[in-house]
């Protein structure tokens, strides 16, 4: 049995989210605080009503009626995509893709509220809820809504570690910022919009291990800019031994040679 309730959705761009949907004691305590607004707002129509008459009743008729129905709908649709007591709780509504809600998807998770409330104090929403792990009740499976928590995430994280690998050519600065964004960005891709990203650079991907996919090399690649150069430095430290290996055995030899040579020359005459 699974106890997070963490929810992955994946954007039309590829990006993968991680959404933490909304209980149903969060979401009863912002039904609670939307109710209490809404009792405040009825009161004072009913208390202007009463001073018009009969025009003062199809006031409060048409007060009762956006109350229900448009004041969900409404703040739903705004920027926030949540209503007064949501935002209170840190809550909002978005679609099952993590984007923004959409009109008719805010009209469909609102008008079924009826079916919700059935047979009696929202039975049938709050069984749904308690019978998912996402806690959806009938409004939002029909609509593809979710109300999830509204935690900060960061677009850009650690950069995964992997061999470094040089590039093929020299890099620009342009270049080497898109590659470690890029890289910032891989714990939040799915693997196919990561390699499919990846693929972009590959005129300046090295050949890398056999079977290494142009997403590992570029990893490589964006560690090598970073300067996490250790395989190559090792590489320069050995062939610097060699040099220096070479050039001592070279220069001793030649030395010998021309000691060699001088006494040879030094006995015949």
């Amino acid at each position: 049995m699974r106890l997070d309730t963490l929810y992955t959705a994946e954007t039309p761009e590829g990006i993968a989210l991680s959404l933490r949907p909304a209980g149903i004691m969060a979401r009863s305590l912002a039904y609670l605080i939307d109710l209490a607004i809404r009792l405040v707002i009825l009161v004072v129509i009913a208390t202007v009503s009463n001073a018009m008459g009969g025009m003062g009743t199809a006031l409060l008729l048409i007060g009762v009626f956006a109350l229900e129905w448009l004041y969900p709908v409404l703040f739903e649709l705004s920027r926030g995509g949540a209503t007064p007591g949501k935002r209170a709780l840190g809550l909002r509504v978005v679609m099952d893709s993590g984007l923004p809600v959409t009109p008719a998807a805010a009209l469909i998770r609102n008008l079924l509220r009826t079916a919700d409330f059935l047979p009696a104090l929202y039975g049938a929403g709050v069984t749904c809820m308690l019978l998912r792990q996402d806690s959806k009740r009938l409004g939002d499976l029909a609509a593809g809504t979710l109300v999830v928590f509204t935690d900060s995430v960061s677009l850009h994280g650690e950069v995964p570690m992997a061999e470094p690998l040089a590039p093929v050519r020299p890099l620009s600065m342009r270049e080497q910022a898109a590659i470690v964004s890029w890289a910032g960005r891989a714990s939040r891709l799915t693997p196919e919009r990561l390699e499919e990203l990846a693929l972009i650079a590959q005129p300046v991907l090295p050949a890398g291990a056999p079977g290494a996919g142009a997403s590992q090399r570029l990893l490589g690649v964006a560690q090598w800019v970073l300067g996490r150069r250790n395989v190559d430095g090792g590489h320069g430290k050995g062939s610097g031994n060699s040099g220096g290996n070479s050039g001592g055995n070279s220069g001793g030899n030649s030395g010998g040679n021309s000691g060699g040579n001088g006494k040879g020359h030094g006995e015949r005459a």
